[in-house]
């Protein structure tokens, strides 16, 4: 599930604590100063980003042109099924009444 939305129009009711070195603050907040944000809202804003871009990734497949061409070609020209996968599928019917 993902959330590109702000939380501002939202309740915020949850706590999130790390523990991060003095240096990663002190970039952190020249990062949000230069964003005109809070040091809070820029963190929360930059991780919310980074999460969303992760999993966008994640579930997305890329296919080169190749593999475009393969896939689509054996959805347009898939062979035959088999006697026996016709068999099954015909009983499943049967049986579940489909």
């Amino acid at each position: 599930m993902q959330t590109t939305g702000t939380t501002s129009t939202k309740t915020l009711d949850t706590r999130l604590e790390a523990r991060i070195s003095s240096e990663q603050k002190a970039l952190f907040q020249q990062a949000a100063l230069l964003t005109s944000r809070k040091l809070s809202e820029f963190v929360v804003a930059s991780a919310q980003e980074a999460a969303t871009r992760i999993i966008a990734e994640h579930e997305t497949i890329r296919l080169s042109r190749e593999e475009q061409i393969r896939f689509v070609s054996a959805l347009l020209n898939s062979p035959e099924p088999p006697d026996r996968l016709r068999q099954a599928a015909q009983q499943y019917r049967s049986l579940s009444g489909v």
